[in-house]
């Protein structure tokens, strides 16, 4: 049995059962003091959302910044002549965020503008415009502008999360919930609940549809939906595996994980004609494909040197080379935007560990220290590791910078959560 949630983003009310915490773990050490004051509302009655809270928690989650708490401001200016650079030195803040946001039918406007206070000036200002109901996401977009500006990486607060949240009921029965939120974890949205178990969640590259795959009708099948409306359509229904979908990075296709013909090998569906080519042809099982950003080569798991490893298929010639040498497991390779570094599942005496592996220097650093971590998923900047894994005998998901210096956790306030899948930059 299985509940199909047709949604639309802009109006469907968040459901609290699948809501996320934050709580951070770990940070840099010397973290950068903002401060970030409470945006004006010009808009008549109160504002939708504290925005300015939202940014701050931004920050605080960055592990980079050290946000001023309120009560320690001496003003909350909201014009730059009211900016007295003299309070904010006189509390240790380095930069000075304000903003003022305005409403218009539905439709919000937010400026802002970002201050040196050693340098005494102005150093970025924009303004934002969209949807009320899109007010957080608003808030995210100021911190992506505000954390490349002063680290000159582009920031990844305005995207979205997909993971896959299982209940139990007081007779022992699992529920699996396919859930949307936003990178923070907050409004979650539940797209598919089922009885039966559901895996590997993939965003396609335009961040407007996610496949799947689901056990609703008895045995494992490859869905894709549409975000917005809901639409939802079965891709594949052959007898043994059907798993591991994975958009390719110009949408076209998508290579998945089928044993129709025998092994577990990959094949490519054109997605236009849903056409199937089978790609890799060997005794071993291979799994898990992902894409490299240019969509010539995708990386996948295989055994067939006798324990699993990470290989690459290049598309143009056919042949594949074997990419991990380190350890005797590395699995569930997924490859950040920049076509070098690429997260994985590795083993180390005996615990299983998220590293990154540098395929240019071929070196792997491992950026965990819990025993039980799986499914790593990249955020688009580069920057950070969602993954899930245990916390005491619940599965949440967990985060870390690519240097291994900043974690934080996202437990659900009940069940478990894993699957966890990063989405791509997406516009409103």
């Amino acid at each position: 049995m299985f509940r199909l949630i047709v949604l639309s983003l802009l109006l469907l009310a968040p459901l609290a059962k699948a809501q996320l915490v934050i709580e951070i773990t770990q940070g840099v050490d010397d973290p950068t003091p903002v401060a970030v004051v409470p945006f004006a509302w010009d808009g008549g009655g109160n504002a939708p959302v504290d925005m300015a809270q939202v940014v701050q928690e931004d920050f605080e989650r960055s592990g980079q910044f050290s946000p001023v708490n309120r009560a320690d401001m001496l003003g909350f200016p909201s014009r730059e002549e009211e900016v007295f650079y003299r309070d904010w030195r006189a509390i240790a803040s380095e930069y000075v965020l304000i903003g003022r946001a305005s409403a218009e039918g539905d439709q919000l406007s937010l400026r802002y503008e970002l201050y040196d206070v050693l340098r005494q000036t102005r150093i970025s200002e924009g303004v934002l415009a969209g949807p009320a109901s899109e007010a957080r996401m608003l808030a995210h977009r100021v911190s992506d502008a505000v954390y490349e500006k002063l680290t000159g990486i582009p920031g990844a607060f305005a995207t979205r999360l997909i993971y896959v949240s299982v209940t139990r009921n007081p007779t022992g029965k699992d529920y699996y919930r396919l859930t949307l939120a936003d990178s923070d974890g907050a409004r979650p949205i539940v797209l598919l609940e089922s009885r039966e178990p559901i895996m590997s969640p993939s965003w396609a590259p335009d961040g407007k549809q996610v496949a799947y795959v689901s056990f609703e009708t008895g045995r494992p099948a490859i869905f894709r939906q549409v975000l917005a409306t809901g639409e939802r359509e079965q891709l594949t229904n052959f007898r043994g595996l059907n798993s591991s979908p994975a958009w390719s990075p110009d949408g076209n296709s998508m290579a998945m994980v089928l044993s129709k013909d025998g092994s577990p090998d990959i094949y490519l569906m054109d997605m236009a004609s849903r056409r199937l080519t089978r790609v890799t042809r060997h005794y071993a099982i291979d799994t898990e494909p992902s894409w490299m950003p240019d969509g010539r080569s995708f990386l996948f798991t295989s055994d067939r040197g006798g324990r699993p490893q990470i290989y690459r298929y290049d598309l143009r010639s056919g042949l594949t080379e074997r990419v991990t040498f380190e350890g005797n497991y590395n699995a569930r390779a997924r490859v950040a935007q920049d076509g070098r570094n690429v997260v994985l599942v590795h083993q180390r005496e005996g615990e299983f560990q998220i590293a990154i592996h540098d395929l240019v220097s071929n070196r792997l650093q491992v950026l965990t220290n819990t025993d039980l971590d799986e499914s790593p998923s990249i955020a688009p900047n580069g920057s950070m590791v969602l993954y899930a894994t245990k916390f005491g005998d619940r599965g949440i998901l967990s985060a870390v910078s690519v240097d291994g210096g900043v974690k934080f956790r996202l437990p659900a306030r009940s069940g478990d959560v894993r699957e966890p899948a990063w989405s791509p930059y997406m516009q409103f």
